[in-house]
């Protein structure tokens, strides 16, 4: 049997554990509802662009006509040959199987897409450091996001392939305060090489977040646009029923809303039955607005990654918690038991001793 001593300090250690995973679990919860409120305040602008291009659509011609190419090259559908692959994971760790469900998603994805040139854009330390252990660099030093921001001029050019499958780019450190100037940098390089057809298609993964109990993860392709406003989605993964309950239980005990981070703001302008008069030319109005669009659902792709990750952190914390509360109860039912065993014996060794007198 465990002597007593040692007993203590091991329900010790662990009391000293699940005080850090409770403080770990709340401020999760405090930065999830910072992050929900980012989400939320970002969406009507987004909602906004997106009926102002649905409207437009459906009053101009998107394509040319006479030469039948469409008035925007992020128009263009391609056969997929040079694909980008941007994942988006955490910078840290503790947060249950939230990074390691997206590194599988982006490999699965990677095999489906066997025999193709696909370029990595890695955002986040954690998916940065696990695709490039299984995929090499390319030979050309990439550009942090700061840098491209600084020089819309900037180029990158890949001077030759070293595989199939390349990291490409790597953007780490964002995510702790994701900026727009950020997604939109990222955006303008993804769309300028989009545009010089050095790519097909472009794709994302990342956990999209709609509320602590409504998430998902999936691949979801952003260029080439086939319909705006609705989401082309080529791999999904919804969260289980034992994984909604305990993430409902988390949220319940950190005192986190769960409203969803969807609305239907502005959804009137895209729908009325209004005959709209546009001073510019499709043309110049689609290249105003289509960049403007791309650079959206990326910067949403990183905002709704932000907050499924704080989300997996406060359930994983709030299991680990759970966990060290039953442990201490079971180490302190078998320091119980120990002691008792031990006043017993030394109660038996008494009468013994009196016996035998």
């Amino acid at each position: 049997m465990p002597n007593i001593l040692d007993i203590r300090r091991r329900i010790r250690s662990v009391t000293n554990t699940r005080q850090i995973t409770k403080a770990m679990k709340m401020v999760s919860a405090a930065k999830l509802r910072r992050a929900q409120e980012r989400a939320l305040a970002a969406r009507p602008y987004a909602q906004m662009l997106t009926n102002v291009l649905k409207s437009l659509v459906a009053r101009a011609e998107i394509y040319d006509p006479e030469t039948g190419e469409p008035k925007h090259p992020l128009l263009a559908q391609r056969e997929e040959k040079n694909i980008l692959l941007i994942v988006v994971t955490g910078d840290k760790g503790l947060a249950g199987a939230f990074n390691a469900n997206i590194t599988k998603a982006a490999v699965r994805f990677l095999d489906s897409k066997a025999g193709k040139n696909i370029d990595i854009e890695a955002v986040g330390r954690k998916g940065r450091d696990f695709l490039r252990r299984r995929y090499p660099t390319a030979k050309v030093q990439t550009r942090s996001l700061a840098e491209l921001a600084e020089s819309v001029e900037a180029e990158q050019e890949i001077a030759e392939r070293v595989s199939a499958v390349q990291m490409t780019g790597e953007h780490v450190g964002i995510l702790n305060k994701v900026e727009f100037a950020q997604a939109s940098a990222l955006a303008e390089s993804v769309i300028r090489r989009y545009t010089h057809e050095e790519i097909d298609a472009v794709y994302v993964v990342f956990n999209e977040f709609k509320s602590v109990i409504a998430q998902r993860l999936i691949v979801e392709q952003i260029l080439p646009i086939e319909q705006i406003g609705e989401q082309a989605v080529r791999l999904a993964e919804e969260m289980t029923e034992e994984e909604k309950k305990k993430a409902k239980e988390a949220a319940v005990s950190a005192g986190v809303g769960m409203r969803t981070t969807e609305g239907a703001e502005g959804t009137q302008f895209g729908t009325s039955q209004v005959d709209y008069i546009y001073e510019q030319p499709p043309t110049e109005l689609f290249r105003a607005l289509l960049p403007k669009y791309v650079s959206i659902q990326i910067f949403r792709a990183l905002l709704e990654s932000v907050a499924a990750e704080h989300a997996a952190r406060m359930t994983a914390m709030d299991a680990a918690t759970n966990n060290a509360s039953d442990m201490i109860d079971s180490l302190t039912l078998a320091m119980n038991r120990a002691r008792q065993a031990k006043i017993t014996k030394e109660i038996i060794e008494i009468v013994s001793g009196a016996a035998a007198m």
